[in-house]
């Protein structure tokens, strides 16, 4: 009997590119995604030659890449973007200077993360520019920050006006600071790292253009994703 399938019914595989000349490196990455993303398809890339080779051929949905790698360089990214403005790269790196964080932003990278970064945070990274969204390490956030460089003045949408997206599991988390938990209990909730939920809680005051937890409450209020009367009179400060 033939089966007949019905094209709605079929669900594409993420297609993912781990561009790094380094092979254990690749291997990790390629061990973490294939361990925690469902229905996904790995591609590795050791140049930036194989890179062009992959783009061509295989057309991933992110490219997650480390352009500070030795046989590749942040001009790559300026090149594919030049020739696909859909493209969306993650870059995954060691410590950088903010200026370089900067300029990676400029070239066309979309997200960004540190090699120390949790399993978590890769991974959600890597599915959140999938899905078209922003990720920042909280770690690169405080960087470009320290050097008094703000996000928002790097090209990004304005932050005032354009719609605000937002993740599944930023809301989550917005509902949960909304209600009065830590750090710590909402990652044990939502059995995360206490590190990833405060990289999550860095990526929502950037989306919202707040700098604390009162600013999250008050989206949370207007949002309608918590009552003003439950959180007034709920005895949280």
């Amino acid at each position: 009997m033939n089966l007949i399938l019905n094209p709605f019914q079929i669900i594409l595989a993420l297609k993912v590119c781990i561009a790094d000349s380094n092979n254990l490196i690749r291997i990790g990455l390629k061990t973490i995604l294939t361990h925690n993303l469902k229905n996904v398809e790995i591609v590795e890339a050791g140049s930036g030659t194989v890179l062009r080779k992959v783009w061509e051929v295989y057309a991933p949905d992110v490219i997650l890449i480390d352009y500070t790698a030795k046989n590749f360089s942040i001009d790559l990214l300026a090149e594919l973007k030049q020739k696909d403005a859909n493209i969306r790269f993650v870059a995954i790196t060691f410590d950088q200077m903010g200026s370089t964080i900067v300029n990676a932003l400029k070239m066309g990278v979309m997200s960004y993360i540190k090699k120390d970064c949790d399993i978590d945070e890769i991974v959600d990274a890597v599915r959140d520019t999938a899905k078209g969204n922003k990720f920042f390490c909280g770690q690169i956030l405080e960087t470009i920050r320290s050097e008094s460089i703000e996000v928002e003045n790097i090209g990004f949408e304005p932050l005032n006006c354009d719609p605000i997206s937002l993740t599944e599991r930023e809301s989550e988390i917005i509902l949960l600071i909304a209600e009065g938990y830590t750090n710590n209990q909402i990652a044990e909730k939502l059995f995360l790292s206490s590190h990833t939920i405060t990289t999550h809680r860095k990526n929502i005051m950037h989306k919202l253009g707040v700098n604390n937890t009162a600013g999250i409450v008050m989206y949370a209020v207007k949002a309608n994703l918590i009552s003003a009367n439950k959180y007034l009179f709920s005895g949280n400060p």
